[in-house]
């Protein structure tokens, strides 16, 4: 995925503003090298949007990448070098390292969640809980953790919730309006197995467990016999995900995939020696 040449540019406008009157004290002609590395054990992800950063700034900026896209490497890895103009790497900086800090903790966690449900056969999907204007980059960041992506938006897939089939007089109405008025998936969310009969007798295409204890979960799978896609969401860690996964159920969807996210300590240093 590449990132959207629009939002770095608002990204370094929220951060240059008027001009970066502290990198001016540097000459334009000074040209400069830079390393990047971890402090902490981390899923790479962003290189495209720490790349755009600096080639916004200026195209004489030259990024060695020394690690892949979605490689998991230990604490005090080198994950890249820069060399070009000692301004543009001064000032884009703190822009470049939030997207690479941000996006490989998104990552990282994701790819904690796949590995603790790995040979279950069970999905791990995020949710709309992304940070403000981070929503596609975070998506994308969950997948090359190795998790899936819920739906993107409030269009591209129906999910019908509580106060939806209150409005609409029940689950049975909602999904028939939900199916004729568009042709996306249908998703109903239920909170014990009454609302999980109702669900299944409407047919949607995929029923959303919600904070179901582990009995009700098993009974619902046992219900179901595979005919409807089940999903599990509500209180479920890394402690208990596995037990989850291990029910029958299909997804298991985690908003802390992108919400709860804690960024990976970066660092970068800047030699005005030139090789």
């Amino acid at each position: 995925m590449q990132p959207n040449s629009a939002e770095i540019e608002f990204y370094l406008a929220e951060d240059i503003g008027s001009g970066d009157i502290t990198a001016s004290i540097v000459s334009l002609e000074t040209q400069a090298n830079a390393t990047v590395l971890t402090r902490e054990p981390m899923v790479l992800c962003g290189r495209a949007w720490f790349d755009e950063v600096f080639r916004q700034l200026s195209p004489r900026v030259v990024v060695d990448w020394q690690c892949d896209e979605g490689e998991s490497v230990p604490a005090n890895t080198l994950l890249c070098q820069l060399q070009g103009p000692a301004r543009s790497l001064l000032t884009g900086e703190r822009t470049a390292l939030n997207l690479l800090q941000t996006l490989s903790a998104t990552a990282t966690v994701a790819r904690r969640y796949a590995d603790a449900v790995a040979g279950t056969g069970c999905k791990v999907l995020d949710t709309r809980k992304t940070l403000p204007g981070l929503r596609l980059a975070q998506k994308y960041a969950v997948k090359c953790g190795g998790c899936f992506n819920h739906r993107i938006g409030l269009f591209d897939a129906i999910l019908i919730k509580e106060n939806h089939i209150i409005a609409a007089g029940s689950i049975a109405n909602a999904v028939r309006r939900a199916r004729g008025y568009a042709n996306v998936p249908v998703e109903v969310e239920v909170e014990n197995l009454d609302e999980f009969a109702q669900a299944f007798v409407a047919k949607p295409d995929r029923i959303m467990l919600d904070n179901f204890s582990l009995v009700d979960m098993r009974a619902a799978v046992e219900l179901n016999q595979g005919i409807l896609e089940l999903e599990a969401s509500g209180n479920i860690t890394l402690d208990n995900i596995r037990t989850v996964a291990e029910t029958g159920v299909d997804f298991i969807s985690i908003g802390a995939l992108t919400k709860n996210v804690v960024a990976v300590d970066l660092s970068m240093r800047i030699d005005m020696r030139i090789d």
